[in-house]
């Protein structure tokens, strides 16, 4: 299958990488231009923005939160029956506040209107490490999973596909609407759980606690004098989105 990724974070790095060792072609472009790339060890072939979307079945957009408008017109001219897949998560202190979401839009909406196309949401509730080091082959006991959610049930199918070559089990949480039950701040986001757990996990999210425990689980971060573990991150997740 033929991929473009537009991004190149350690989230879309290790997707393309494990594209590729499945046997995948894979485009990967900067939305700021191709000399971004130059100097990054890159599994895909890096190409223009321009280019990265012509002649594929899926598209990847890891990109932080607040550059997603800009690429609205590159998204404009890929076709309709390419999957659009977006890993992104909003955190205000990066992204800066954006006033629908603070009053209650879904992120994954928010996505979709300013892209002007639906989107799937994947590999946002997972930490780039676990996406690198705990993918597992299908039928692994205790593997771990993650949450997809959109509108076009044949894109998601091809999304749990993709999810299940790069070593992930899958749950499907609905509508794109639905999708506020993988945002940060819940006890789906960054946890590693399996299959089963996650589907409990995604009953148990609150919307209205989510961004107080999201900026909780932030400032213990940020305030630690040395940093936290892999293990402890995810820990500290569980800890808190839980409460």
């Amino acid at each position: 299958m033929r991929f473009g990724i537009i991004g190149a974070g350690p989230i879309a790095s290790n997707i393309s990488k494990k594209l590729i060792e499945n046997g995948h072609d894979v485009k990967i472009a900067d939305a700021r231009g191709i000399e971004r790339l130059e100097g990054k060890e890159l599994a895909g072939t890096p190409v223009s923005v321009d280019e990265v979307i012509t002649n594929i079945a899926v598209l990847v957009i890891s990109i932080p939160f607040h550059a997603l408008p800009s690429i609205r017109s590159i998204v404009d001219k890929v076709g309709e029956e390419v999957v659009v897949i977006d890993t992104s998560n909003y955190y205000p202190g990066r992204d800066n506040k954006i006033a629908e979401i603070e009053n209650g839009l879904v992120e994954s909406v928010w996505v979709s209107n300013q892209l002007g196309r639906p989107i799937t949401k994947a590999f946002n509730n997972l930490l780039a490490y676990t996406l690198e080091y705990k993918g597992a082959p299908e039928g692994t006991s205790g593997r771990l999973a993650i949450v997809i959610a959109g509108d076009n049930q044949s894109h998601k199918q091809i999304t749990m596909n993709v999810v299940n070559e790069l070593g992930f089990d899958s749950v499907d949480s609905g509508a794109l609407s639905d999708s506020w039950r993988q945002q940060p701040g819940t006890p789906a986001y960054c946890t590693e759980l399996t299959k089963e757990e996650l589907t409990e996990a995604l009953k148990k999210a609150n919307k209205e606690k989510a961004p107080f425990l999201r900026d909780k689980v932030i400032e213990k971060l940020t305030a630690a004098t040395v940093g936290y573990s892999h293990q402890e991150i995810v820990n500290l997740n569980r800890e808190i989105y839980n409460s």
